[in-house]
């Protein structure tokens, strides 16, 4: 109807604030009957007409209501950010409703077959008696455990529970499903594929296999890419050293760890991100038109709702931290402000949210990398058994290829060496006394204060790739990109500092690094071409490296990578560099390695003539 699903709301709320009651429930027949015509009276106001009273006009305007979503904003967001594409439209269904808000024998849930969020074989979800699903899964009230309906609602349950079992058989997959009890009597309404985490996901597809449900093919196609990216995520560092930092407590309804600055609004999530800051958003309760926020944020908290709401089901399925349910805070979204006690949050305070334990911490905490579980290690043993591409990492330093071999990694698929020279200050300082060198020998001097930091790093990368090809790139970026950042006086004197250059020299030495497209200029091969001897050193490094850790008993298999190659003639000279620096390290060391050389093709030249790149 294009009518803001706030402006019911809030005549329910102060209906309730007048009647002096806490839940939808206690309203009384006459109570309602005043809030539908308070309704009506929304209609009017927004709509300029008065509500239709006919059923074939109401269940017409319904129809179009619900072919109308399809292109509202909130809908194309979801696609977009599902990947859902190549659709038409969607589909009306049209059936008789069943009441959970009949009376006390009457209740509505939403259930998964298994835990979403840790994959646990059991039950997992929630119900409210004398109530609508609506209730539930949009959080206006904060329902019971799914067990509660076991004690009231004894053969109901039962029947479900069965009903559970059949399904999970029928489909070979985890369900969510809703259902609603009229009058004791059960009825299945919905069910479908059920959104989980990455670590429920592995888990599941793990036991349904040892359960003898599906097979490793099966399994494998359980569980999505971005699964396992939930499974990278960070945690806290140290769990026990914010107890006293914890400010409120709510269910936790999507694992994981977030830290970042309160916003209110969905847009604002959006907008924040964009000029990379980390938020958290916080809100009442969300509904589908905050989805872009959430998917901006770093974690979620909401005042209402439960572990099936929206909320919390959303955030589930794209791996975000969600605390759903906190009672005990109270937005107030027209001042910008969370109270929490006696504290007063504004927007932009640090937040810190704990998804596994539902805790809500003031200010901003460290975060770690997360542990891999064993089920993990037995889905990828799966994935190994029948993949046809192998799997390298990007790893500058030794700690990163440590990082790749422990996640799998087959080698380095690239090592960029200019990362290298960041690391400390020692190392920065060196590049930027070659880059101000007049002379060969001025180069050559700084460029073997160079050589052994080199040396040491690619030893513990080698180490590290024991048995493994490692892809080591020569230097790529401009030379411009080493030197400090600032206005050109600071830069001067930075500079000066570091060198023995006169601030004139210094001056127009960067003024002759300044380019227009750095990206297509003086870099790359370029460098090497025109600096040989920067070239030799990174290749005598690597073949020094590869011969110390070889001759400690590694197997040690280097492939250098010739940046920006153009022409066969660029590539040929830096090969003739490479392999004249090879047979002089294999003289003196009289030892020779295996080792290969190759090019970069990342420009349309090098493409072209691929073929003709010896």
């Amino acid at each position: 109807m294009g009518i803001p699903h706030e402006l019911f709301e809030e005549k329910l709320e102060a209906m309730k604030v007048t009647k002096g009651l806490r839940n939808d429930t206690e309203l009384n027949v006459k109570d309602l009957e005043d809030l539908v015509a308070e309704y009506k009276d929304v209609y009017v106001v927004t709509k300029g007409e008065q509500f239709p009273s006919d059923p074939k006009r109401q269940l017409h305007l319904a129809i179009l209501a619900v072919f109308d979503s399809w292109d509202s904003t909130r809908a194309k967001k979801y696609r977009s950010i599902n990947r859902i594409t190549g659709l038409k439209g969607t589909a009306v269904n049209v059936q008789c409703m069943v009441f959970g808000n009949m009376d006390s024998t009457s209740g509505t849930g939403v259930l998964f077959t298994r835990n979403p969020s840790t994959g646990e074989k059991k039950l997992y979800g929630e119900f409210l008696v004398n109530a609508q699903g609506e209730d539930v899964v949009s959080g206006i009230r904060t329902p019971q455990e799914l067990d509660a309906m076991k004690e009231c609602m004894p053969e109901p349950y039962a029947e479900l529970v069965e009903n559970c079992k059949i399904l999970e058989r029928h489909y070979k997959e985890m369900m969510d499903i809703e259902f609603t009890v009229q009058e004791n009597r059960l009825w299945m309404l919905q069910c479908r594929t059920g959104k989980r985490t990455g670590k429920g996901a592995v888990k599941i597809a793990v036991d349904m296999v040892n359960e003898g449900q599906i097979d490793h093919r099966s399994a494998i196609k359980m569980v999505e890419p971005r699964h396992l990216d939930q499974l990278l995520h960070p945690q806290f560092e140290n769990p026990s050293s914010y107890k006293d930092k914890v400010i409120a407590a709510g269910l936790p309804a999507s694992p994981g760890a977030a830290v970042g600055q309160i916003v209110f609004t969905a847009a604002d999530a959006e907008t924040w991100d964009s000029e990379g800051k980390s938020v958290v958003l916080v809100r009442t309760e969300t509904s589908a038109e905050d989805v872009g926020g959430m998917h901006a944020a770093a974690g979620i908290l909401t005042a209402r709702g439960g572990m099936t709401s929206h909320a919390a089901v959303v955030a589930r399925g794209w791996g975000k931290c969600c605390v759903a349910g906190c009672s005990s805070i109270h937005v107030n979204d027209a001042e910008k402000v969370v109270v929490v006690g006696d504290k007063v949050l504004c927007e932009g305070d640090w937040l810190s949210l704990n998804g596994s334990t539902g805790e809500v911490i003031l200010g901003k905490l460290p975060l770690s990398p997360p542990a891999l579980s064993s089920d993990l290690g037995t889905f990828m043993s799966w994935v190994d058994e029948i993949k046809q591409l192998k799997v390298m990492v990007n790893a500058d330093t030794p700690a990163d290829a440590l990082a790749g071999r422990k996640n799998g990694a087959e080698g380095i698929g690239l090592c960029r060496t200019e990362h290298m020279f960041f690391s400390s200050d020692e190392r920065i300082k060196a590049m930027r006394r070659m880059i101000m060198a007049d002379t060969a020998q001025q180069r050559q001097e700084a460029l073997g204060l160079l050589l052994p930091y080199q040396k040491t790093d690619f030893e513990g990368i080698f180490r590290a790739m024991d048995g493994l090809p490692v892809t080591i790139r020569l230097l790529d970026p401009p030379l411009h990109e080493f030197l400090p950042e600032g206005n050109i006086e600071d830069v001067v004197h930075m500079l000066s500092c570091h060198t023995n250059s006169t601030h004139e020299e210094i001056l127009a030495r960067v003024e002759k690094l300044s380019e227009v497209n750095p990206m297509l200029g003086f870099r790359g091969c370029r460098l090497g071409i025109s600096y040989p001897e920067l070239t030799a050193m990174q290749a005598r490094a690597i073949f020094e490296a590869a011969i110390a850790v070889n001759d400690q008993g590694f197997q040690v298999f280097p492939e250098i990578m010739v940046p920006l190659v153009g022409t066969p003639q660029e590539l040929g000279q830096q090969v003739s560099v490479i392999r004249q620096v090879a047979d002089k390290v294999f003289t003196n060391a009289e030892t020779t390695i295996r080792y290969k050389i190759g090019s970069m093709i990342e420009v349309p030249r090098a493409a072209l003539i691929a073929d003709e790149q010896g």
